[in-house]
């Protein structure tokens, strides 16, 4: 492999290189980039762009495709590597091959359901997903989804969302699946082989290293450097990546944001070395909206398409026929490009055909509907013609959503067995908070789901990862029909204005048993909302719900909190309140959430959800946080200094108390744990090399963790178990990390035996030096419990 180290690169230079059958990794030492002094990590380019191979199952797809674009006129090509702007039935759509017929690649938010259309469902946010710590749920979630895309004609799903909970007050955290990249990385999986499974082409995104909204870039703002360490971004940050692709995922969203000072989209280590010759990625790349920022050096880094295919959000002087426009990077420039030389009609064809082999890999040329609404309206008509066919696409999910809300419900704290609750029990019961409540203004009333200063209950984050309700039940209307179910006779009184403290008292005081809700929220950076440019400016709970919650309970000797949040909140004001009794943690579970609320308040399902996330006593505990302002230098820095130990990682290498820690969760039950047994898989029956872990394929299982789980308890329901390994001390990892876990049903006074595999790279650090991962030899330790820290059973073995 040739490696060459130049000072500076120029187009020129890029475009020659590209011509090369060899690798060449271009390492700029030294300069400023934008004016902006160097990091400590610089981005090198790696060219040329791989083609697309046809490994694997992609053999037939990629074939097919081959064909395809064999005759395809450079115009054809460009036109589908261009998007056609902002104003057709999808917020992404392709131009055209009029010739063939072909009429276009839709492409359509969001990871939580179909926005901009109406007749869909609003699923659980990701965050919910990971809580549930559930595979079947996460895949049967996906499955749905994906149903939902593929009736109204999208062929391409933006969704899942992976990036990490590196900053807890980072703006989009709700869309993915929380702050371990192993969880991350199940749940991407999951969703990918749920979403598929239904011939619609998943996104796994952002690419890479996007864990916040400040300077996250776009649409001409001012982009950040994520800089990260080789290590960290292959142990961390591209783990749920790599995942996505083994599981055959169809595209990838680069990101925003800049990575070690080259913006993802032009970044040829990103886009080239990691992604489509280090994990052998044979889909496609299309951009985020409007993040790409260059015509000829984003073509050689790897880009296969723009969208939503314009420079300028608006702009639009061909809409029919992208590759006429003049007001994109590529489009007419991209014509240009090749015919000057400046990028190979090869890479164009490359772009072409690994998009139609995700197309044909899902099939989408039989039979697939075409888009059967507009993302620009819910109305029929549009401009004088049919927009909307008005196609119901929810069928029966409304039931695995509540199934996935209560699944996800984490319960942090049950004094004396308060829950779950009898809704014949109580003649008079209090709801306090304006999130027990309906949105004032209907559910849809907020632009992109934006949360209203008014309050109403939160079930969904805001922004691009959302989509429209067909309807929302809030908690007040299911605990009233829950209530007065049982007890027709039985008041129930809601106090919805979180400020009216006086009114709190007055009923807090004369009721039976309090019900007390707050929330926090936070969205993409294109909203702000009270001052909240997407990240959250604190986390503290909105419109005074500390304040609120500790009247209640200074009025109410029985207070039951509930929370939806959009991540990790402080609690220390009021966790160890004497009268409050449960906390029960709901995150952002969709239309069904109170439906999934009173499921578990009044004992319908034994919760079972998991922290996804640590929280913290207070934000200076957290390792990481937003940068929220930009220093003298013009470039703004994110410098990924804790390295590997994020979330509870951090807090167990610095002995950190939380308030509760990753992985944790209460039951009505109780739960033991035995039999703790580390057996090593025979390898003389699958090679020649001996009995040594070394010899194990990178996938290949190379441990399997058993152990024997009773619930000994009185309620039946399911147990979340956990593996996680501790590392030989030479290896410099955190002092657990998780590999593995199981969620198991059992009857009152059942046991089970749950196995968990541990494969080769689950034992693996990444060898900077050698560039390939390695297990380190010396003593691992096993770690099976209930959370992070409730460890039940420990043992060890050595490599």
């Amino acid at each position: 492999m040739l490696k060459t180290t130049l000072l500076l690169a120029s187009a020129t230079a890029l475009a020659l290189a590209s011509t090369s059958p060899d690798v060449v990794e271009l390492n700029i030492q030294n300069g400023e980039p934008d004016g902006a002094p160097y990091a400590d990590y610089v981005s090198p380019l790696v060219l040329p762009s791989r083609n697309i191979s046809g490994e694997g199952d992609w053999k037939e797809a990629v074939a097919k495709a081959k064909a395809y674009v064999a005759d395809l006129t450079l115009l054809e090509l460009v036109n589908i590597t261009t998007g056609q702007g902002l104003f057709g039935r999808c917020i992404g759509q392709t131009g055209e091959i009029t010739r063939k017929g072909f009429r276009g690649i839709c492409l359509e938010d969001s990871p939580l359901g179909v926005r901009h259309a109406d007749l869909v469902s609003v699923f659980p946010a990701g965050i919910n997903a990971a809580a549930t710590w559930d595979k079947d749920l996460i895949r049967k979630r996906g499955e749905a989804m994906g149903a939902e895309f593929r009736g109204k004609g999208v062929n391409v799903a933006l969704s899942p969302m992976m990036n990490l909970g590196r900053a807890p007050a980072a703006g989009r955290g709700w869309e993915g699946f929380g702050g371990d990249p192993f969880l991350t990385g199940v749940a991407a999986v999951e969703t990918i082989k749920g979403i598929q499974s239904q011939g619609v082409i998943a996104t796994a995104k952002h690419f890479i290293g996007n864990e916040q909204e400040h300077f996250r870039g776009g649409s001409g703002s001012q982009a950040a450097s994520s800089d990260i360490n080789d290590r960290t971004m292959h142990e961390l940050y591209l783990w749920p990546f790599a995942e996505s692709v083994r599981a055959g995922v169809g595209a990838i969203m680069p990101s925003y944001n800049r990575i070690n000072q080259t913006h993802a989209c032009e970044n040829s280590k990103v886009l080239n070395g990691l992604g489509k010759e280090e994990l052998s990625f044979e889909g496609f790349y299309m951009s985020d909206w409007g993040a790409m920022v260059s015509g000829v050096n984003s073509a050689l880094a790897g880009m296969d398409m723009n969208m939503p295919g314009f420079t300028a959000y608006g702009v639009v002087d061909d809409q029919s026929d992208p590759s006429k426009s003049n007001s994109s990077y590529w489009g007419a420039e991209l014509v240009k490009a090749v015919n000057n030389g400046s990028v190979p009609r090869s890479r164009v064809e490359d772009m072409v055909t690994r998009t139609f082999a995700a197309y044909f890999k899902m099939g989408q040329d039989k039979d697939y509907p075409a888009p059967n609404y507009s993302q620009l309206t819910t109305a029929t008509y549009y401009n004088g013609e049919l927009a909307n066919e008005h196609v119901n696409v929810q069928a029966d999910h409304y039931k695995i959503i509540r199934e996935i809300g209560a699944a996800s419900i984490v319960l942090l704290k049950n004094k004396n067995q308060t829950l779950p609750l009898d809704p014949s029990s109580g003649n008079r019961w209090g709801i306090f908070g304006s999130d027990a409540g309906p949105l004032l203004n209907g559910p849809n009333g907020g632009a992109d789901r934006t949360p209203p200063l008014e309050g109403g209950t939160l079930a969904v984050g805001w922004g691009s990862g959302t989509s429209n309700y067909p309807y929302l039940v809030d908690p007040l209307q299911a605990l009233q029909r829950e209530i007065s179910a049982a007890n027709p006779i039985a008041g129930v009184e809601g106090v919805l204005k979180d400020w009216d403290y006086e009114a709190v008292a007055n009923v807090a005081s004369v009721v039976d048993r309090c019900l007390v809700f707050a929330n926090s929220a936070s969205g993409e950076q294109y909203i702000t909302v009270d001052g909240n440019e997407g990240d959250r400016n604190n986390l503290t709970l909105w419109h005074g719900g500390e304040t609120l919650i500790k009247n209640v309970a200074a009025n109410c000797s029985d207070t039951i909190v509930v929370l939806h949040t959009v991540g990790p909140v402080e609690m220390e004001k009021f966790y160890d309140h004497e009268n409050i009794t449960a906390i029960v943690y709901a995150g952002l579970p969709g239309q069904e959430t109170g439906n999934s609320l009173v499921d578990v308040l009044f004992g319908k399902v034994n919760p079972s959800g998991r922290l996804p996330y640590t929280i913290g006593k207070k934000r200076s505990d957290y390792p990481a946080d937003v940068i929220y302002t930009n220093s003298s230098i013009e470039v703004p820095q994110i410098p990924y200094t804790e390295e590997l130990q994020i979330d509870y990682r951090w807090f167990d290498a610095k002995n950190i108390t939380p308030r509760y820690e990753f992985g944790f969760g209460l039951s009505y039950s109780t739960f033991s744990y035995s039999s703790l047994g580390v057996k090593s898989t025979d390898l003389k029956k699958r090679n020649n090399e001996g009995s040594s872990v070394h010899s194990l394929g990178l996938y290949d299982d190379a441990y399997t963790i058993s152990f024997d789980v009773k619930n000994s308890g009185g309620v039946e329901g399911h147990e979340v178990s956990q593996v996680y390994l501790g590392f030989p001390e030479s290896a410099g990892e955190p002092p657990k990390v998780l590999r593995g876990f199981e969620r198991t049903w059992l009857k009152k006074g059942a046991s089970s035996t749950v196995s968990v595999k541990i494969n080769k790279k689950g034992l693996s650090v990444w060898n900077v030096v050698k560039q390939a991962w390695e297990v380190p030899s010396g003593e691992f330790k096993v770690y099976v419990g209930a959370s992070s820290r409730d460890i039940r059973l420990s043992d060890s073995f050595t490599v």
